[in-house]
C-alpha cells in the first residue's frame, strides 16, 4: 500500500478541477499539490456516500484492490472512474479509506 493523496471536500467550485462523470464531483489534480493534496465539489445528485462527501479522506495506491478491501466495510464498491483507473472506498479506523489500483 502506497499513500497516494489527501481528498478535502470543498463547497465551492474551483476552476483547476475536471469532472468525473459517473461519481458527480469536481477534483483538483493531486499530482500538481507539493502535499498531494486533491480537492473535491460534489454534485447535489452525486452518488458518493456522506462519509466522503462530508469528511476528509485518505487515499492509498494497492496492488490488488479485492484484496486490500478484504473483511474491510465498504462504503462504494469497486467502480472504474476513468479507463485505467480501479477504486472502492472503505471505512477503517474511524475515516473514509479509498484504495486505488492503477493500470498502466
Amino acid at each position: 500500500m502506497k499513500f497516494h493523496h489527501v481528498g478535502i471536500p470543498v463547497f465551492e467550485k474551483q476552476e483547476d478541477m475536471g469532472f468525473v462523470e459517473g461519481l458527480k464531483v469536481w477534483v483538483t489534480d493531486c499530482a500538481v499539490s507539493q502535499y498531494k493534496v486533491e480537492y473535491l465539489f460534489f454534485e447535489p445528485d452525486s452518488p458518493m456516500p456522506a462519509a466522503i462527501q462530508d469528511d476528509t479522506h485518505i487515499a492509498f495506491e494497492v496492488d490488488d484492490l479485492e484484496a486490500a478491501m478484504e473483511g474491510k466495510s465498504v462504503l462504494v464498491p469497486i467502480c472504474e472512474p476513468m479507463p485505467g483507473l480501479r477504486m472502492a472506498f472503505i471505512y477503517d479506523e474511524g475515516l473514509a479509506i479509498e484504495l486505488m489500483q492503477i493500470d498502466g
